[in-house]
C-alpha cells in the first residue's frame, strides 16, 4: 500500500479577540436616562420595558411616538439609549445626531455622539466629533475616549500622547496604558496595569477578560482558564437568560441577539478564548464545546472572531463552509488577524494552490501587512508551495533557503537552553524550550514541503537522505517520525526499519486504535508479512 507524506502542516492559530478592551465605551451606558415621553401609563410602559432590558419593546412604542413627534427630545433621548443597550451603535449614534439638531445647545449630546460613533466602530468620524467639542466639562472624559479612538486605530504613539493628558490614577486611563503594553509585547507590564485597574474598579468582567488574554499571551494557560472560568461562572449565575450551553444540550435554541447585556458579560470573548487554549493544547473536541456553549446567536450575528474559529474548528468536517466564511470575513473588514494567514494554510492543505496564488494577487496590502511586515518566513513557505507547482527545482531551492533561516534559529535557541540549564536559571529554561517548540512546529512543514519533492518523483533515498540531516532537531517530533517510517517502507529494503518507527505511533494510539490512520496500520501488516517472509526465505 502506498503510503502519503504527512505534510507537517504549519500551525493554524485561533482567534481570541487578540486585542484586550478598553474600558472607554466598553460596557458604560450612554448617562442617565434623562427625560420622560409623556405622564401616565405610555410613559411607566416605556419605563418598565427599560427597566426589564426589554429594549425592542421600548423601540416599538418610542417609534410610535416619533412617528406623531419626530423631534420630541424624550423620545429621541430613550430611543438612542435603548439602541445603544440594544448594541445597534449606528442607530443609537443616528439618534443623537438628532437630539444635536433638536437641542444644538446641549454638550451632553455631542459627548454621546461621539461615543455611540466609537462604538459603531466609525473611528474617523468619532474623533472628529470630539474635537469640534469644546467643554471644560468633559474634557477628561473626550481625552479618553480620543485615546481608546487611536488605540482601535492601532496609532499606539497618538494613544500614548492622550494618554499623558490623563490622570495616572483613573481606572480607565490604567486599561488603556495595560493596552498599549499589551500591543507592543509587554505583557508584565501590561498584566501589572490590569490588575492595578482591577483593584480599583473590582472584578469587572471586561477587565477579567483582559487579564485572561494577557496570561494567554504568556503561555500561562492555567492562570488564563482560571479567569476564564471567573467571566463564565459570573455569566451562568447572573444571566440565566443568555442560555449559555443551551446549543451544547442539544435544545432548539432562541438567538439571544448582540445585546449590551451579552457584550458587558465579556462571555463571547471568554468562550473564544477557552476554544483557543483547548485548540493551542490540541484539544479539538473541547475547543468545539467551548464555542457551542456560547450563548446562542444566529450566523448572520455572529461576530468576526467568533465567525472565524467556527469556520476554523469546524474546517474538517466541513471544508466547504469554512472557505465561505473566510471568504467573507476578507471582503468584510475588520476580521481577526488570523484569517489571511488561515485561508491560505487551508488552501495549501486542500491543495488549491492556485486559489492561494489568486488570494495573494489580489490582496497586496494584505499580503504585506501579514505576511511580508509579520510573517516573512510564512510568506516563503506559502510561495515556495506555490512555485513547487510549476518549478519543482525553483521551490525546493526556496524550501533550501528557508530551511536553513530555521535551522540557524533552531541552534540559537538549543544554545540558549543550554546556558540556561547551566546557570540554573529555570524560568529562562522554559522559556527556551517553549521558543524551541514554537520554531520546530515551524520548521517541520518547511522540511516535509522539501522532501515532498524528491517524494513526488519516488527519490526516497533522497527523502531519507533529508531526513537524516534534520534528525539532529527532528528526531522526538511525531510528524518527522511518522515520515521517516513512511520512506523506509517505500524503499522496499528497509521493512525492518519502518517498523521500527510505526510500532510506536500505534502504540501511542492502543486504547483509540480507531484514531490511527488506516495507512499505517496497513503499512505495518505489510511491513512484519514481508519482514517475516525475508527471514524464513533466508533461513531455509
Amino acid at each position: 500500500m502506498a503510503a502519503r507524506p504527512v505534510t507537517g502542516m504549519r500551525p493554524l492559530t485561533m482567534g481570541t479577540g487578540m486585542r484586550p478592551t478598553t474600558t472607554m465605551g466598553g460596557g458604560t451606558t450612554l448617562g442617565r436616562i434623562q427625560t420622560q415621553v409623556q405622564e401616565g401609563n405610555l410613559t411607566a410602559t416605556v419605563y418598565g420595558y427599560i427597566r426589564d432590558h426589554q429594549y425592542n419593546e421600548a423601540v416599538e412604542i418610542l417609534t410610535q411616538q416619533l412617528e406623531e413627534f419626530p423631534r420630541s427630545r424624550a423620545a429621541l433621548s430613550l430611543m438612542a439609549y435603548c439602541y445603544y443597550m440594544m448594541g445597534e451603535y449606528g442607530e443609537s449614534a443616528s439618534m443623537y445626531d438628532e437630539l444635536i439638531k433638536v437641542c444644538p445647545g446641549v454638550e451632553e449630546y455631542r459627548v454621546y455622539y461621539a461615543q455611540a460613533l466609537y462604538k459603531a466602530g466609525a473611528y474617523a468620524e468619532s474623533s472628529k466629533r470630539c474635537a469640534m467639542i469644546d467643554s471644560e466639562q468633559y474634557v477628561v472624559r473626550l481625552t479618553k475616549l480620543q485615546a481608546a479612538v487611536a488605540y482601535e486605530q492601532e496609532d499606539i504613539s497618538q494613544t500614548k500622547a492622550f494618554l499623558e493628558k490623563c490622570a495616572v490614577e483613573d481606572p480607565d486611563t490604567l486599561v488603556l496604558q495595560g493596552c498599549v503594553h499589551y500591543q507592543e509585547g509587554s505583557y508584565e507590564e501590561a498584566l501589572a496595569k490590569f490588575k492595578e485597574a482591577q483593584n480599583a474598579l473590582g472584578n469587572k468582567m471586561d477587565l477579567l477578560y483582559n487579564i485572561a488574554l494577557t496570561y494567554y499571551r504568556m503561555q500561562q494557560y492555567g492562570s488564563s482558564l482560571s479567569h476564564v472560568a471567573e467571566i463564565i461562572d459570573k455569566g451562568v449565575q447572573d444571566h440565566p437568560e443568555l442560555g449559555i450551553g443551551s446549543n451544547t444540550e442539544g435544545n432548539e435554541a432562541r438567538s439571544v441577539g448582540n445585546t449590551q447585556m451579552l457584550k458587558d458579560s465579556a462571555l463571547i470573548e471568554a468562550f473564544n478564548l477557552k476554544a483557543a487554549i483547548d485548540f493551542q493544547m490540541k484539544k479539538t473536541a473541547e475547543a468545539k464545546e467551548a464555542l457551542s456553549d456560547m450563548p446562542p446567536r444566529t450566523e448572520e450575528e455572529l461576530d468576526p472572531v467568533t465567525l472565524h474559529n467556527t469556520a476554523l474548528i469546524n474546517m474538517d468536517v466541513d471544508p466547504t463552509s469554512g472557505f465561505k466564511k473566510f471568504n467573507f470575513l476578507l471582503q468584510n473588514p475588520p476580521f481577526p488577524a488570523e484569517t489571511f494567514q488561515n485561508l491560505l494554510l487551508f488552501y495549501a492543505k486542500y491543495q488549491y494552490y492556485d486559489l492561494a496564488a489568486d488570494v495573494l494577487a489580489e490582496n497586496p496590502h494584505l499580503a504585506w501587512q501579514y505576511l511580508s511586515q509579520g510573517n516573512q518566513s510564512l510568506y516563503d513557505f506559502l510561495d515556495g508551495l506555490i512555485t513547487a507547482q510549476t518549478s519543482p527545482a525553483e521551490a525546493y531551492r526556496k524550501f533550501d533557503v528557508l530551511g536553513q533561516k530555521h535551522i540557524d534559529q533552531l541552534r540559537k535557541i538549543t544554545k540558549k537552553i543550554q546556558d540556561a540549564k547551566q546557570a540554573h536559571e529555570k524560568d529562562a529554561e522554559l522559556e527556551a524550550v517553549r521558543a524551541y517548540d514554537d520554531a520546530l512546529e515551524e520548521y517541520i512543514p518547511v522540511l516535509m514541503a522539501q522532501a515532498n519533492i524528491y517524494w513526488e518523483i519516488d527519490n526516497y533515498p533522497q527523502v531519507e537522505k533529508l531526513f537524516r540531516q534534520s534528525a539532529d532537531f527532528c528526531s522526538e517530533n511525531e510528524i518527522w517520525k511518522l515520515n521517516v517510517a513512511h520512506v523506509f517502507f517505500m524503499q522496499e529494503t528497509k521493512f525492518r526499519e519502518a517498523i521500527r518507527y510505526y510500532v510506536p505511533v500505534v502504540e501511542a494510539n492502543q486504547e483509540t486504535i480507531l484514531n490511527c490512520s488506516a495507512i499505517v496500520l496497513a503499512n505495518l501488516c505489510v511491513a512484519y508479512i514481508i519482514d517475516l517472509a525475508e527471514r524464513v526465505i533466508t533461513y531455509v
